[in-house]
């Protein structure tokens, strides 16, 4: 099968992490991938180190159409059998198959991971969602149910190819130490989970990723006078490492359609704290592989780490649970096996 892998994407983010992955995971698995993306520092070394061929388009605004010229000359070199479309301005830009292309028959296929305006979608023969809701969402807008799939996210168990020192970050081995990750946006609510450990004195703080608030935490940081506990890293590639280093994963989203996080933290067996946005609360079950809290309560996430850090055995068996739901439900092996049965299933109900 030939994937033709199309993402605009932001500078940072989770979806564009999720992409690279896949890419990377289907390529692994033995697939034809070529991808399709914004010129970007962090991607497009990454998959052309893993063998993928990438082009490079502006994906601009309204009056960008060499962007589509473009993706019509891929489509007619490569000739793929899906089109793959990450989000609304790929998905908008991506030319829909006629007989007049000149090429044989392709599906395009987009992935849905939030609640994106239709409209954008036009193009589209059928749509993966990674959850239960935005799947929901589509139908009840008048997407056929069986035209979209809900196919969960994955999270690898990575190797730390070279551990992170906690007393590089002047923090010591008898500290407990957090981690959250993500883009420094207001939707990842780090400001809520600063104050929270504002709460709390013998509890540290690293922050991996990078965004438009940097500045404004930066400040609230050294408002609450915890510049020595806190420490803002940087978008990093290096999950596996961090993680072996902390002692709980906190993922504090305001808005989370999904949140790739929480399955990380199940893969790399650590304990969880996370909200009720909507990702989160559609998988994780509170008490049992995590602990879920209020969006925007400090005290009630400030609770739920104290409760872990306090409880050995609590914490222990959320992350032996929390380890079986990745194994069964989350792995790399499961989600592109998925994606490739529903790339033949349908490609076989339109008969091409």
């Amino acid at each position: 099968m030939r994937i033709l892998q199309v993402l605009a994407g932001a500078g940072h983010g989770g979806a564009e992490t999720a992409f690279v992955d896949m890419c990377i995971a289907m390529h692994e698995a033995g697939v034809a991938i070529e991808v399709a993306t914004r010129a970007n520092p962090i991607r497009v070394p990454r998959l052309e180190a893993a063998g993928i061929k990438v082009h490079s388009l502006a994906f601009g605004g309204k009056f960008d159409f060499l962007t589509t010229s473009g993706l019509r000359k891929i489509i007619k070199g490569f000739q793929p059998d899906i089109v793959q479309c990450w989000m609304s301005r790929a998905s908008e830009k991506t030319p829909r198959w006629n007989k007049s292309s000149g090429v044989p028959p392709y599906l395009v296929v987009s992935r849905l991971g939030g609640y994106y305006k239709l409209k954008y979608f036009r193009n589209t023969d059928y749509f993966v969602t990674i959850t239960p809701d935005i799947k929901r969402y589509l139908v009840e807008n008048g997407v056929p149910e069986e035209n979209c799939i809900q196919i969960n996210n994955f999270a690898e168990t990575e190797e730390a190819q070279k551990p992170v020192t906690r007393t590089d970050y002047g923090f010591s081995d008898h500290d407990t130490v957090l981690l959250g990750l993500g883009r420094l946006h207001e939707s990842k609510a780090f400001d809520t989970l600063i104050r929270a450990v504002a709460e709390i004195p013998d509890i540290c703080l690293w922050i991996a990723g990078e965004g438009p608030l940097r500045a404004e935490l930066e400040k609230l940081i050294d408002d609450l006078d915890l510049n020595k506990r806190v420490k803002l890293l940087g978008w990093r590639d290096d999950r596996a490492a961090l993680f072996e280093a902390s002692d709980i994963c906190v993922f504090s989203s305001r808005y989370e359609p999904f949140g790739t996080v929480f399955v990380q933290a199940w893969a790399q067996k650590t304990p969880l704290v996370t909200t009720s946005s909507d990702g989160p609360r559609q998988f994780v079950r509170d008490g049992e592989d995590g602990l879920i809290v209020e969006i925007d309560n400090v005290e009630q996430m400030a609770g739920a780490i104290r409760r872990l850090k306090n409880n050995p055995e609590l914490a222990g068996n959320m992350v032996k649970n929390g380890y079986e739901r990745y194994l069964n439900e989350f792995t790399k092996e499961k989600s592109v096996n998925a994606y490739l049965d529903f790339f033949k299933s349908i490609r076989a109900r339109r008969n091409i």
